[in-house]
């Protein structure tokens, strides 16, 4: 089995708020991979007393610890459980109910012998890989569909931050697990697996380089480190052109990408 794994800043003076890892049981019977894609807060106060580094560390932790340790629990029921722990390690200390609480997407994916599961939250993306070539895309799109007039606004954004009608994230709310978008795959049907934050996503879905099936080549060829490279290259190719989504010329990027 072949994993591979990267992740950069997107600002060399600005911690990575991403984080990323692979858990293969020593029998080789299975494992299971989570990325997560903090969510930069404002420069005010947003109730917490710790940077986002922190809650995707301690999150993720527990996210992998839990996906290869209780496979009695389904993703959702990881996942719920990993926000209550991460929230219980700072409930003392900090507001979890600000609107702006730490808070991350989420892509975590585990398989054994037969299937594949699966689990996206907000705009993280997930690439399964036929033996064909063909690529099926697994994502949350309900940040895709909030008009760019509002994400330009932090008040109306904040209005559908974890709320009914907007888009989800992991922050402090056990119960957001189930508006994940999760699903179930026979493994003998998956030739690789990739996870991407959406800044390396955006070599896809912002800059239009290639569709989801070639950037699984890319992978395939040049691994993690040479998906994020081209997104760099891209990125520092449109100096003037505000096309980075929120306003980030330059975001953090993650990539996982495990062959099976």
């Amino acid at each position: 089995m072949r994993c591979e794994l990267a992740t950069a800043p997107g600002d060399p003076e600005r911690p990575n708020e991403d984080w990323a890892s692979v858990a293969l049981p020593a029998a080789g019977q299975g494992g299971s991979l989570v990325l997560l894609d903090g969510v930069t807060p404002p420069a005010s106060d947003y109730g917490c007393v710790h940077p986002v580094p922190w809650f995707t560390a301690r999150l993720g932790g527990a996210l992998l610890e839990l996906s290869a340790s209780r496979r009695d629990l389904t993703l959702a029921e990881v996942l719920a459980e990993a926000i209550r722990r991460t929230a219980d390690a700072h409930r003392e200390t900090c507001d979890l109910s600000h609107v702006r609480t730490p808070q991350a997407t989420v892509v975590l994916a585990r398989w054994g012998a037969e299937e594949i599961e699966h689990l996206v939250l907000s705009d993280s993306a997930l690439l399964l890989e036929a033996h064909d070539g063909s690529v099926r895309a697994v994502l949350d799109d309900r940040l895709d569909r909030v008009p760019p007039e509002v994400l330009a606004s932090l008040t109306a954004t904040d209005a559908l931050r974890n709320a009914q009608g907007g888009f989800f994230t992991a922050a402090a709310d056990p119960a957001v697990a189930g508006l994940a978008v999760t699903g179930v795959t026979a493994r003998a049907e998956v030739r690789a697996l990739a996870a991407l934050s959406d800044g390396a996503s955006r070599w896809v879905d912002m800059f239009g380089e290639g569709d989801w099936a070639q950037c699984v080549a890319v992978l395939r060829k040049e691994g993690a480190q040479g998906l994020i490279d081209r997104v760099r290259t891209r990125e520092r190719a449109e100096p003037t052109t505000p096309l980075v989504r929120r306003w980030k010329r330059h975001d953090d990027a993650a990539v996982i990408y495990a062959e099976l």
